[in-house]
């Protein structure tokens, strides 16, 4: 088994296509160890994001610019 550090390095490098479907897989395997309640407030969560980005009220950013801000405020 990889090192999550290597795993994570191999799926950033994977196509933006292949890393949608990679956590839609990964997702999946969680739904099983959720509560439905708790699995009902994370898909309203997530359909209420969508939305908003359709709705042009939030601008998406790229991922890699995320973890980027991420890793810099983890620094602080």
């Amino acid at each position: 088994m990889l090192p999550i550090e290597q795993l994570t390095k191999e799926a950033l490098a994977l196509p933006s296509e292949l890393r949608v479907i990679l956590v839609e897989k990964l997702l999946e395997s969680l739904e099983f160890d959720m509560e439905p309640n708790v699995q009902t407030t994370w898909t309203n969560e997530a359909k209420r994001r969508r939305d908003e980005i359709r709705n042009g009220f939030v601008q998406p950013i790229p991922g890699e610019e995320a973890l980027a801000e991420v890793r810099r405020l983890l620094e602080q």
